[in-house]
């Protein structure tokens, strides 16, 4: 493990075989990305005019056995008005077909870190660029401060509420280099009173990292560490020189 990493908490009490329960977490993320509907599946984000909600079962119609069609909705980022889309998941893309694996730093329990978390009273929203808006952003909740010392550094960190648990998208300067270049996801895990855990073993390559037909969040200048986080996915490799995500 890197010894620039300090930190003002101690590394909490660990189960028995933490390596064990990572590598099921990486068979797991094996089978969640490569899943009918998983995030090397998809193949096409398709938005409908303003206004119109699309019939995915229409749209499924003719369609491959191998494709699933599904419905999705965002928010328009100038107007605020609902869109509506559909999203075309393939069990056998050229990426699902390609893919051999996805890279990672070998598990080291120093990366397992307890912050504090101080909630937020209202509906507070923080501006998130997103990767396929040419720097416009997006306002996502973000419910409380988690506040965390990383070689020296406090940060205050901005995690999103994504269906009820906090999500970070997270920076560091292994982007582009070992790891994907638009930052890494990492759900965050209360542990009590304004206490979390953020194991960055389990710090994953975002959907966009396995398909151009996600618009990921990136990582606000407050979630951008300045010393390399050496633990977690790096990123997705792929056989037969089929082109990945950078």
């Amino acid at each position: 493990m890197s010894r620039t990493v300090s930190h003002a908490a101690e590394v909490p009490e660990q189960p028995a075989e933490p390596a064990a329960a990572w590598e099921a977490w990486r068979a797991e993320r094996r089978r969640s990305v490569t899943s009918a509907t998983g995030n090397l599946a998809l193949v096409e984000t398709r938005w409908a005019p303003p206004g119109e909600r699309p019939d995915p079962a229409a749209a499924a119609a003719g369609q491959p056995d191998s494709v699933t069609v599904t419905a999705v909705e965002r928010t328009d980022a100038v107007t605020g008005a609902p869109e509506y889309g559909l999203r075309f998941w393939d069990a056998r893309s050229a990426a699902v077909r390609h893919f051999d694996r996805t890279d990672v730093f070998p598990y080291d329990p120093a990366w397992v870190l307890e912050a504090t978390y101080t909630p937020v009273p209202g509906a507070r929203r923080v501006g998130f660029e997103h990767i396929r808006d040419n720097g416009g952003t997006r306002d996502l909740v973000v419910p409380g401060d988690i506040e965390l010392t990383l070689g020296g550094r406090d940060y205050t960190l901005s995690a999103f509420d994504d269906d009820g648990t906090l999500l970070l998208v997270f920076g560091d300067p292994t982007n582009g280099d070992t790891t994907y270049g638009a930052g890494r996801f990492l759900f965050v895990t209360r542990t009590g009173e304004g206490r979390v855990l953020l194991d960055f073993n389990r710090s994953f390559v975002p959907p966009c990292g396995f398909s151009d037909q996600y618009n990921c969040p990136m990582p606000p200048q407050q979630n951008r560490f300045h010393l390399p986080v050496t633990a977690g996915e790096k990123r997705p490799v792929f056989r037969d020189g089929f082109p990945a995500q950078h």
